[in-house]
């Protein structure tokens, strides 16, 4: 065969299959070499005879169903000028009907006959109240005698069909066809060149079959057994290859030197601790421990924290930061927004008081600098802050992306601590490590809570600590949809409610999903805030024009301060507000100077105003789960309790509903985090925004297969410590570049 590499799986589709095969499945479906095909598995089996219930088909997706012909006519339109075949297939829960139009009609309608069964692929219309296809694909599985040979009958006999994820340039059986043609190609040659990613001795003692034998039952199974057995073993080459890069990564950060950095005694931690007005919780004080053994090791920390939102996660990192401080390092604290930044550098400082003030007056002897570093600094006060860095002066430094600019010199930098990690790309978080005189600890915090197998297989370089528990003092939050197409009159309540906070001495957000300045006003109006467009559809459903365009804050603020606001101090807050401006907002938010802050997802993480008690999300259902939660987060943050209000369009029975009323159900993140993986899929949670690239996962699912993830990650681990470059395992060398494409690769190593 042309082009014949060392490992035929490599081999590029179009020597297999042609140019015009290969050119389709490349585009379409991202599948480039004979291993990205044969990895590229039915999502489900048709068995013969079997009639896949037409009574669920979706509208406007792309299907393809196995159903039996029940009738079929010729009609005439058109005052007989136009001829069109009508075939109803059926398979006993429902009917769908094929359309042929013209030379098509004549074509087709001495195969499409009643009685007869067969393959039918297109995409699901509504014509009159029934269910079409116009001009489907289609493939007989029963012939008539004397068409075909009697051997191409017997050969779906007794068998599974795969139907493969497809789409409109390719159908299903056509995939079938080229998998089909790989497999024998392969086996003409009885596999000669085709790796084993996994040692045999693995396999031996897992049970695990040969791949080669894998890939020939996923895509030619005999019983249901022979899927079973084969996804199973697939699942472990998954599983084993990610955990087998993520070991090598903690085996290489471990054998990397770093400053050990111990808390000076009676130093500035010391003194920190006493004028705190609180007592850590037990979950803080232990998460504390495990960071300060880390921080006192002679190879880098690397550790995830990760906790409830309000649990005190940046009280945790600003203690390990002032140990550093004490052990004559500095700490950095990345954040992804300017506004996170601001806020950060507010209520550390505020936190700190006094030993934040080192060499100012009035400030302590044992005190250091706090510094702000941000990108729309002015000249001086960034020269200012960048010789403070340098010299040593300023013992934290909290920023944003800017802190990893070339210019930006540390005097000694010991910790880098990143609050919400997954909105920094590799590169801005590897250059900021690479700051230290020696590799930095490094401290990860997230407000997102991930579910343990998620964080073996996403964090699983990292060390994981949990923060579960609430600080004295935080209040409950209630939660309510609020369905404000069914019912408009609640959300005229909602504005009441806020009236209400607002009477009572406190504050609320108004949260929208679209700024709606000039530069998005392309997309339209964003509605109306005091009312409901009625029949409004969810986001579930297909966008077809007819829908409106996100709420926006510009247009909401206008509305709420002319309408049921009206007299109260309503500011906006958006990300493409000038940083003295959202600065000065939030301050005077912060200072009790704004009743009803109308924002943008910018106040998502980070935001800290304990007497905000009432937040009102518009649009809720055109956010996500985690984002949700972590927006409630905002209020219940003093002593009165919150509310969280989530007004919607979407209609009662519809997914975006039910998503809705899972949040405001539960205070819990961890069990919230569930649902939103479920309805994910697996290549988000592995951050495929950041890589860029096709997920690695097709058959292991991080939610239910923890068994299959736990022992890979045992199995893994004692693999590299035995051989850590792999020099033994050539073909799972290999695998770490076919399974784990080069751009994961990087994700994976740099952490």
């Amino acid at each position: 065969m042309a082009g014949m590499t060392a490992n035929p799986l490599d081999d590029r589709l179009r020597d297999l299959v042609g140019d015009r095969t290969a050119k389709v499945l490349g585009e379409h479906l991202d599948l480039h070499t004979t291993g990205d095909l044969l990895h590229h598995y039915p999502r489900r089996y048709a068995e013969r005879g079997e009639l896949t219930r037409l009574a669920d088909l979706p509208v406007d997706e792309y299907v393809t169903v196995v159903a039996q012909i029940a009738k079929a006519d010729k009609r005439t339109y058109g005052g007989g000028k136009g001829v069109r075949l009508e075939v109803v297939v059926t398979d006993g829960s429902g009917s769908l009907t094929l359309v042929f139009f013209s030379k098509a009609a004549h074509a087709h309608a001495h195969r499409l006959i009643p009685g007869r069964r067969g393959m039918f692929s297109g995409k699901v219309s509504v014509f009159n109240r029934v269910r079409q296809l116009a001009h489907p694909d289609y493939q007989l599985l029963d012939v008539e005698d004397g068409t075909e040979a009697r051997e191409a009958v017997d050969a779906f006999a007794n068998r599974l069909i795969p139907l493969y994820p497809a789409c409109k340039q390719i159908t299903s059986w056509r995939i079938a066809q080229a998998v089909d043609t790989a497999l024998n190609s392969l086996a003409a040659t009885g596999w000669a060149g085709v790796g084993e990613p996994l040692p045999d001795q693995l396999r031996s003692h897992r049970g695990l079959a040969p791949l080669p034998e894998a890939l020939e039952k996923i895509h030619r199974p005999r019983s249901k057994q022979d899927i079973a057995q084969a996804r199973h073993r697939l699942k472990w080459d998954e599983a084993f290859v990610l955990q087998v890069a993520l070991a090598r990564r903690r085996a290489a950060d471990s054998a990397l030197p770093a400053v050990p950095r111990r808390p000076a005694a009676d130093g500035l931690l010391t003194a920190f601790d006493a004028d705190l007005p609180f007592t850590l919780t037990d979950g803080q004080q232990a998460v504390s421990a495990e960071i300060f053994a880390d921080l006192a090791a002679e190879h880098p920390m690397h550790r995830l924290l990760q906790g409830e939102v309000g649990s005190g996660k940046t009280m945790v990192a600003l203690r390990a930061m002032l140990g550093v401080v004490d052990a004559g390092g500095q700490a950095a604290l990345l954040a992804p927004t300017e506004v996170l930044a601001q806020q950060h550098h507010r209520s550390i400082t505020e936190m700190m008081g006094d030993l934040a003030e080192a060499g100012m007056l009035g400030g302590s002897d044992i005190g250091t600098k706090v510094v702000l570093l941000t990108g729309s600094m002015g000249t001086a006060a960034r020269r200012a802050a960048l010789l403070d860095l340098v010299t040593g002066e300023a013992g934290i430094v909290i920023g944003t992306h800017a802190l990893i600019e070339d210019k930006v010199q540390f005097h000694d930098l010991g910790l880098v601590v990143v609050d919400e990690q997954h909105r920094f790309g590799v590169e801005q978080r590897d250059a900021l490590r690479g700051k230290g005189k020696q590799p930095p600890h490094l401290l990860v915090m997230t407000a997102t809570p991930i579910p343990r197998t998620v964080a073996m297989t996403v964090f699983g370089d990292l060390d994981t600590s949990v923060l579960d528990q609430l600080p004295a003092g935080r209040s409950p939050i209630a939660s309510h949809v609020v369905p404000a197409a069914e019912k408009p009159h609640f959300l005229a309540r909602a504005w009441e409610r806020v009236r209400e906070e607002v009477g009572n001495g406190h504050q609320a957000y108004v949260v929208c999903p679209r700024i709606g300045d000039a530069e998005d006003a392309e997309n339209g109006g964003g509605g109306r805030a005091g009312g409901a467009r009625k029949g409004g559809k969810t986001s579930e459903q297909p966008d077809d024009g007819e829908r409106r365009p996100p709420l926006a804050v510009t247009d909401v603020a206008d509305q709420l301060a002319s309408g049921p606001l009206s007299g109260l101090r309503v500011h906006v807050l958006h990300g493409r507000m000038a940083p003295d401006a959202k600065d000065e907002v939030m301050r005077g938010f912060a200072a009790g100077d704004v009743d009803v802050l109308v924002a943008t997802t910018v106040i998502e993480v980070g935001v800290n105003v304990p007497n905000a008690t009432a937040m009102v999300i518009m649009d809720a259902d055109r956010f996500g789960v985690s984002q949700l939660h972590q927006l409630r987060g905002r209020v219940g943050r003093g002593s009165a309790p919150g509310l969280c209000l989530l007004v919607s369009e979407a209609p009662e029975a519809s997914p975006a509903r039910a998503r809705l009323d899972a949040v405001a159900g539960t205070l819990d993140g961890f069990a919230l985090s569930e649902i939103d993986l479920q309805q994910r899929r697996e290549g988000d949670v592995l951050g495929q925004a950041q890589s860029g690239a096709r997920s690695s996962l097709r058959v292991l699912a991080v939610m239910d297969d923890r068994d299959v993830i736990e022992a890979a990650r045992e199995e893994a681990t004692a693999l590299v410590a035995a051989d850590p470059e792999l020099t033994g395992h050539p073909d799972l060398r290999s695998a770490l570049q076919s399974l784990l494409d080069a751009d994961r690769e990087e994700f994976l190593d740099k952490g």
